[in-house]
């Protein structure tokens, strides 16, 4: 079977089921394992200007492509049509994300022989575990799907064996900075299995813009950045941003000391088997005394708060 997957979390998944020898092309975005994508085609690319790193900037040309009706990405269909696929994997939660379900069908229904299209959509957890079981049947090798997830429940369940009956802190997770977004979707779902509450976000529910006036009401006793795609130090990067807020000082996770940059791109922001290791790294986060992983020094960096805000 020839696999195209338009999708980094779709990569990843394909991988963890032992297919990567099956892969024969891939989006822009995905890298990882990079052992792996390092020398395969690239489909797609950003349909947005070269050199934005500006949050509000980079909001502001999505919103300006959404108002016309344009494309955030192109598909290469001449190398689509080379490649031939019998499969490809894309999405239909996200048009911001990564290419969605109806622009992969119309250049997969122009090719000569039209391949077969799954939307890899998570919504809650349970929508990953089904995606998993739904890739490795197209592929005709259902029993690794249940491999993988028998070791995947096995993970959380030890995790929730870990937090049980411990306090549970109240967690703020921004998926955007400027404008600010809370989490949704997953993440949310995330945060309650590893022993937190997830003050804004819904599971099940898109993220959505939010007031920093609802962040003040909140009052998140711990608050993590994960701006959508972005890694470590990006996420770091973009922190002063938030000190220059006024009132930032008055929120409680900011005056304990309690703000951390998180990797997000490749924890949060593309469901695939790093998600089962992000639920660890927020476990690791919010209760240190009962759960450890090295992803917690690895792809968590605490902002020194105090600091930044007397400089």
């Amino acid at each position: 079977m020839r696999i195209v997957s338009l999708l980094p979390g779709a990569t990843e998944l394909v991988c963890a089921l032992g297919l990567a020898d099956h892969l024969v092309g891939v989006s822009h975005e995905c890298d990882f394992p990079p052992e792996v994508v390092a020398g395969l085609p690239r489909l797609t690319r950003s349909a947005l200007p070269e050199g934005l790193t500006d949050p509000a900037a980079i909001d502001a040309a999505v919103r300006e492509k959404a108002r016309r009706g344009e494309p955030l990405y192109t598909i290469d269909e001449a190398q689509l049509a080379a490649l031939a696929p019998d499969l490809i994997l894309t999405q239909a939660l996200c048009e911001v994300c990564a290419v969605p379900m109806g622009q992969a069908l119309r250049a997969s229904g122009r090719l000569r022989w039209p391949p077969r299209v799954i939307a890899v959509n998570t919504y809650r957890l349970m929508d990953l575990f089904e995606c998993v079981q739904q890739i490795a049947e197209a592929a005709g090798v259902p029993e690794r799907a249940e491999v993988l997830l028998r070791a995947w429940r096995c993970r959380l369940a030890r995790v929730e064996e870990a937090v049980a009956g411990a306090p549970r802190p109240h967690l703020l997770l921004l998926e955007w900075l400027d404008p600010p977004f809370c989490c949704g979707h997953w993440v949310p779902e995330m945060v309650e299995i590893a022993g937190g509450r997830e003050v804004l976000g819904c599971p099940g529910e898109p993220s959505r813009r939010i007031q920093w006036a609802e962040v003040l009401t909140a009052a998140p006793e711990v608050i993590g950045l994960i701006p959508c795609g972005y890694r470590l130090a990006e996420a770091v990067e973009s922190y002063p941003l938030l000190t220059r807020l006024p009132f930032w000082p008055q929120i409680p996770a900011v005056r304990n000391g309690q703000v951390y940059a998180l990797e997000a791109s490749a924890y949060f922001s593309r469901p695939g088997p790093r998600t089962i290791d992000g639920v660890e790294l927020l476990t690791a986060l919010l209760h240190p005394d009962r759960f450890h992983t090295p992803l917690r020094e690895q792809a968590a960096q605490p902002l020194e708060t105090a600091k930044i805000l007397q400089g």
